[in-house]
């Protein structure tokens, strides 16, 4: 029993110093939690979505959720295969064209007005706080840190590991102008040494001008946000872009609800939306869309394109890892008021272009 106890003792010793690494941020204080505490999302000591939203599905559980993911026999949930890329040298790329280029999972890197935005960047080879937990997929980490040009504007949706990665943050420090994220966030960036001036934290609906013909409004989405125990201290978000010729959607991760129609009613209709396919289970339905759901919310946005994202680089669900694509490219088949693109990471997305094709890269991988 001694031994017991000793063990115990010492697992919670090395957890809690584990937990004073600057990779889990900091909680919102001071005048930053002032604002928060005024927003109408937020009730007793944490954010809300606009619908309830429970953390798992009536049959599941916390427990049956992680035993799933531990010890399921699904096969194929990752590539045998390398991922199939595009090796584009973001810092000789004198287009003058509005583009997107995916780096994988939910990172892509956008230029608009000839500005340059960063969206979620994890570009590092782990989606985790632990060494080696979740590693990205061969082919789906060439680029890194080390490939991005100048960025004017780097957009975060909330601060879930897999779409603010401490590591990425602290390497292109140096190499960003301005941040946009949801409310609270920008606790996390202050503690990582980004200046408080440079950061601009946003309410659902509430908008900024990033130059005189850009500008971008915080919308709402279902989900959750937290880098440790604590949740939903942090407001999570998707984003309306809008520039003189295009409206773009950006969606970051969300369970389908009605705010699709309300922000497709009252901002679309879209040129393009970027909807989260990927790491789905009924388990956690109401937190993250169902193939057939990314379709819903595609029309509901009044879109004219969807990209669907959150998949082909890391493995955070028990689906076959191109099952997402597979099944969101069979549904976008039979609906003919949107049109699907399928860019490879890496390839050029010309966003005024509407008769870009693109591949459908996986079906010849393994």
């Amino acid at each position: 029993m001694t031994t017991i106890f000793i063990v115990l003792g010492l697992f919670l010793i090395v957890t809690f110093i584990f937990l004073q690494h600057p990779l889990f941020g900091k909680q919102p204080s001071g005048e930053r939690l002032e604002r928060i505490q005024k927003s109408k999302y937020y009730k007793n000591g944490q954010f809300h979505n606009l619908s309830n939203t429970p953390a798992f599905a009536e049959d599941a559980s916390y427990f049956s959720a992680i035993k799933e993911l531990l010890f399921s026999k699904v096969e194929h949930t990752k590539p045998t295969d390398s991922i199939p890329y595009v090796k584009t040298n973001l810092n000789d790329l004198e287009i003058t064209e509005d583009y997107l280029i995916w780096f994988g999972h939910s990172s892509y890197l956008m230029q608009i007005d000839g500005k340059k935005l960063l969206i979620d960047p994890v570009l590092t080879k782990n989606a985790s706080p632990l060494y080696n937990t979740n590693v990205a997929f061969k082919g789906a980490d060439v680029y890194t840190y080390d490939s991005l040009p100048k960025i004017d504007y780097l957009v975060l949706t909330h601060d879930h590991y897999d779409h603010l990665d401490y590591t990425t943050f602290k390497k292109i420090q140096a190499n960003v102008s301005k941040i946009v994220c949801p409310l609270g966030v920008g606790a996390h960036l202050e503690y990582w040494g980004y200046p408080k001036e440079n950061i601009t934290e946003l309410d659902w609906f509430e908008s900024a001008s990033l130059i005189d013909s850009l500008s971008i409004t915080a919308t709402p989405a279902r989900h959750f946000s937290g880098r440790s125990f604590k949740r939903n201290t942090t407001l999570w978000a998707s984003y309306v872009l809008k520039s003189n010729n295009l409206n773009l959607y950006l969606g970051g991760d969300s369970g389908y609800d009605t705010h699709f129609k309300e922000i497709g009613t009252k901002y679309g209709p879209f040129d393009l939306a970027i909807l989260e396919n990927g790491q789905y289970d009924r388990k956690w339905k109401y937190i993250h869309m169902m193939p057939e759901e990314v379709l819903k919310a595609s029309s509901d946005l009044q879109a004219k394109r969807f990209f669907p994202v959150h998949s082909s680089k890391f493995k955070l669900a028990n689906h076959p890892w191109k099952e997402p694509l597979e099944k969101v490219a069979a549904y976008a088949k039979t609906n003919p008021t949107t049109k699907m693109i399928s860019p490879k990471i890496g390839e050029i997305v010309y966003l005024n272009n509407t008769n870009q094709t693109f591949e459908a890269w996986w079906e010849n991988v393994e």
